[in-house]
């Protein structure tokens, strides 16, 4: 896979505090894999090289509202989300109490996802893009290649690189701008999402071959 200027982006799933901050719900879970990665360091060094490329960059958020509470049933980690808060805000108009919340993006991130050229779309409810407005977004773009960073590795990440490669997208997955949830009965989501990323990705790239390969 050959990452080409016009018809690449840089899509990022959930660079926000509730996966990348140890102040986030889920930190207990994941943030032993995330320092061991540099997620958080990485995702930063793949945003300043789509800028100075000028590659564009995509987010595929994910929030919960107060509405989405009120559903009947869901899988084991959806329905822990909504048990712990995770992403919650006041409703899909209200900003009350958003900044700095578990919702919002790591402090750092932001003069590169708030420079009013990062396309942040509608939020995603489970783990994957269906029903939010990505595939649309990249499409009216040109976008036919993406680079796949963000949490978490087997939820978010896999979930997203499953449905952008159905819908005909060439997808490559930065291995260590990711992360996941390690836990002793449920078992190592990262470990379960590298083998996956091997069988399924167009390519499976460290961020400094990422950085790299946008720079040429």
């Amino acid at each position: 896979m050959q990452l080409t200027a016009g018809d690449t982006a840089l899509v990022l799933t959930d660079p926000q505090n509730d996966f990348l901050s140890p102040e986030g719900v889920t930190w207990e879970l994941v943030g032993k894999n995330v320092e061991e990665n540099g997620t958080v360091e990485h995702i930063e060094q793949l945003l300043i090289a789509a800028k100075q490329a000028g590659t564009p960059v995509f987010v595929s958020p994910h929030y919960y509202f107060p509405h989405d509470h009120k559903w009947e049933f869901g899988g084991t980690l959806e329905q822990k989300m909504h048990e712990i808060g995770m992403f919650d805000r006041p409703g899909p108009l209200q900003m009350q109490g958003f900044t700095g919340s578990g919702a919002d993006w790591l402090e750092q991130y932001k003069p590169f996802l708030e420079d009013g050229k990062t396309v942040v779309c509608s939020p995603h409810k489970v783990y994957g893009p269906e029903q939010n407005d990505l595939v649309l977004q990249l499409r009216k773009r040109g976008i036919t290649k993406v680079v796949l960073a963000g949490m978490s590795a087997n939820l978010c990440i896999e979930s997203h690189l499953r449905e952008l490669l159905e819908q005909g997208f060439e997808v490559a997955v930065v291995s260590d701008a990711t992360a996941a949830a390690q836990h002793p009965e449920m078992g190592d989501g990262y470990a379960a999402a590298l083998t996956n990323f091997r069988y399924i990705a167009g390519a499976v790239l460290t961020t400094e071959e990422t950085v790299q390969a946008l720079a040429a």
